[in-house]
């Protein structure tokens, strides 16, 4: 690659190679579960093993689909024998896109192109797993340059000196926030809740802010509204799992308290993403209960007693009416009238 890539300057967690890579019959996805205290990238030798990372959530927000084009490129190395190799494929697709099933359509639309590079490929008599290489890799700058759009219409919203709260790890746009902002002379302070029980705002998000030269808070998950009653925040964002088109926002379990606080004390919220069609609202949504073990624990230690129960939703459903505005890559949209993103020969998801 000759031009300089979309992950130029972002935080290492954001770098290609280190959120999934395919390479030479594997494919390496840095583990998020224990970064930064370690280092460590799970190795995956066959397409079943990338499926079971992003179930286990060796890889979370928006790497697993990443995780999943990759994931396409070494199944097309597997069945590079096979004599029906689109079979294999067409069955891979579906095992990883329904890895986790809240984000399966996006997934969907993710590995049904990766089918249709495939296709191409074999019809001109090229190898696919060449093709979906290419594609993958070219899926993530397509996604790091759709996603600094979207950051900058955000970073427009901010003052010269802000404070902004985020929730969980919105990935690629909080580190093309900073990019953005930074570039525009804008002086951006962070206070990013914990995220239990994974502490992907403290681990991730945090990590992201600091290594691109942010001043960044940590919260526990107890605080954002004595934090926004403070009146200290100018804006808190989150990304979406899923923004349905009546506005319903679906992201990690803690966005609607945090929204409800911000609607309380008058601090604007805004979700970044895209809308998906074919979600109208929380009902088509499939909200995923996790091992409710994991909340009964902190950082691989047991915090309660035996006997004593734990329940883990992943998601919560944040209604419109709660959300000041959803940032895309065409601009922002009041959440009534998303329909008004898409445009006449659009897929479902044109920025995927």
């Amino acid at each position: 690659m000759n031009h300089q890539r979309e992950d130029h300057d972002l935080a290492f967690l954001l770098q290609y190679e280190n959120v999934a890579w395919y390479e030479d019959g594997a494919v390496k996805i840095l583990d998020r579960r224990v970064y930064p205290m370690e280092e460590r990238f799970v190795i995956c030798h066959t397409h079943e093993e990338v499926a079971r990372a992003i179930a286990d959530m060796v890889t979370q927000s928006a790497g697993p689909y990443y995780a999943a084009a990759h994931g396409m490129a070494l199944a097309a190395w597997e069945c590079r024998e096979s004599p029906d190799p689109l079979s294999f494929l067409r069955a891979v697709a579906f095992r990883l896109s329904h890895a986790r099933p809240t984000t399966a359509s996006r997934m969907e639309a993710i590995t049904g192109e990766s089918l249709e590079r495939a296709e191409a490929a074999l019809a001109a008599g090229k190898r696919p797993v060449d093709a979906l290489q290419e594609y993958a890799v070219a899926l993530m700058e397509r996604r790091y340059r759709n996603i600094a759009r979207c950051a900058g219409f955000l970073a427009d919203c901010l003052p010269e000196r802000s404070v902004i709260m985020t929730q969980c790890f919105a990935e690629t746009v909080i580190g093309m926030l900073l990019r953005t902002a930074a570039e525009q002379g804008k002086t951006v302070r962070m206070i990013c809740p914990e995220t239990r029980p994974f502490l992907q705002g403290a681990r991730l998000t945090a990590s992201v802010a600091v290594q691109q030269g942010c001043d960044v808070t940590v919260i526990t998950d107890n605080m954002p509204a004595a934090v926004l009653s403070s009146g200290a925040v100018d804006l808190f964002t989150s990304a979406a799992d899923c923004i349905c088109m009546d506005g319903t926002i679906i992201n990690k379990v803690g966005t609607l308290q945090i929204a409800l606080c911000a609607s309380r004390f008058g601090v604007p919220y805004y979700v970044t993403g895209s809308p998906d069609r074919r979600k109208s609202g929380v009902r088509d949504v499939s909200i995923e209960y996790r091992d409710g073990n994991a909340v009964l624990e902190h950082l691989g230690r047991r915090t309660t007693l035996p006997g004593v129960k734990g329940l883990y939703p992943a998601f919560d459903a944040t209604p419109g009416a709660l959300v000041t505005g959803v940032v895309t890559d065409r601009g922002i949209f009041l959440p009534a009238e998303l329909s008004q993103y898409f445009r006449p020969g659009d897929d479902d998801f044109p920025s995927a």
